[in-house]
């Protein structure tokens, strides 16, 4: 059994435990960001390949304590990083810390690089190149206040991208945040879903993958491919199985609105060449003025917040009116708005049932829950 640590959008970590516990994930253990689980090397493959929620998989190689940068590097240099992978891989170091007395992790960086050459250089009389870009592996470092701890990325790019969002609009939903905020709303392939606006479709495209079961890292490549454990046959395996059970893409009561014909066309575009395009109805039109097809279902959106597109003084006047169309038009909804601007209830008019913390980034966020309850605010 191997330890792992994966990390994800702040606030979805409850979620992503039952996400890992079913890919057959144990002794998990929620934190900050992230949940910890061991596993065998297939499980830490099902998770990169199963997770709509995780960012990256991390695999723990070791932990201690320091006090300064040479305790660091010598904690570094005491691995076998040549058992870990091959010298002809290109490597990179990344590191992060919480509460760090160390003056510079630039310089932390420096050391565990220079420890993992070192290592090389004494085991194997030669290095593996440095290539911060793109590389064939990533050691990433993690500083507590007084303990360091060293991880292998299994994930390689970040699990958010599934390769499918080609074209994009200003400022896109990461597809794991996306695919957090659906499960919150507690929607179910089969139920009507609406995004009004819906930018690139980051909400659709994440709404089909689950209703067709496909698992989202199905057409990527990961870090793990690169490390000397890594077991082709078994992954092979997984991936097959994976493919097998996606079910045939078939019309869906999933829409997608934006009043920008420039989203319209991107959002369109992202579904096509993802091979969802005849299955979900993408159309111009304005919130203020649509309506729903049915007389119940779930409607999602990410509002402009102030910090992009729009300026706090115009969705102050925006946002007025929104309330008002809902009440008009989508009785008998439940209605999600993610959003950083938490005037946005108040404005609206609409008290939320629910109001769910997350973070976008480093940006403090809400997910509230309206459901506008059916009555007389129906027109005739």
């Amino acid at each position: 059994m191997k330890k792992f640590f994966a990390i994800c959008p702040r606030g979805l970590e409850a979620l992503l435990l039952d996400e890992l516990q079913s890919v057959g994930a144990s002794e998990l253990k929620t934190t900050h960001g992230g949940v910890f689980f061991s596993g065998d090397w297939l499980t830490c493959y099902r998770a990169n390949l199963e997770s709509r929620l995780a960012t990256r998989i991390l695999c723990h190689v070791v932990k201690g304590p320091y006090a300064k940068e040479d305790d660091i590097y010598h904690l570094a240099v005491r691995q076998l990083w040549p058992n870990h992978f091959d010298v002809t891989r290109t490597m990179r170091v990344v590191t992060t810390a919480i509460k760090c007395p160390l003056k510079s992790l630039d310089f932390v960086t420096l050391r565990v690089k220079d420890a993992i050459c070192d290592r090389f250089r004494e085991d194997r009389g030669e290095r593996p190149n440095i290539e911060t870009r793109n590389p064939d592996v990533s050691v990433h470092v993690f500083l507590s206040e007084n303990e360091c701890t060293l991880y292998l990325d299994t994930s390689g790019q970040p699990l958010w991208q599934r390769g499918f969002r080609k074209a994009s609009v200003d400022a896109p939903l990461k597809e794991n945040l996306a695919a957090g905020i659906l499960k919150l709303t507690g929607w179910q392939p089969g139920q009507p879903l609406v995004d009004p606006m819906c930018g690139s479709g980051t909400f659709l495209l994440e709404a089909v993958q689950a209703a067709l079961d496909r698992a989202p890292g199905l057409d990527r490549a990961f870090a793990f491919e690169m490390l000397k454990s890594y077991d082709a046959i078994g992954w092979a395996d997984l991936r097959q199985a994976a493919a097998a059970r996606c079910k045939t893409p078939e019309p869906m009561d999933i829409r997608g609105y934006d009043l920008d014909e420039k989203a319209v066309r991107a959002t369109r575009r992202n579904l096509d060449e993802s091979g969802f395009g005849g299955i979900v109805t993408v159309d111009r039109s304005d919130l203020l003025e649509t309506e729903p097809l049915t007389d119940h279902g779930i409607l999602i959106a990410n509002p402009p917040y102030g910090e992009r597109l729009g300026e706090l003084d115009e969705l102050a006047l925006f946002y007025p009116q929104l309330g008002s169309a809902l009440k008009k038009h989508w009785a008998g909804w439940n209605c999600y708005f993610f959003t950083a601007d938490l005037r946005l209830p108040k404005l609206l008019g609409l008290k939320p049932s629910r109001k769910t913390p997350l973070f976008n980034g480093p940006l403090e966020c809400r997910l509230f829950e309206v459901r506008m309850v059916a009555g007389s605010n129906r027109k005739p």
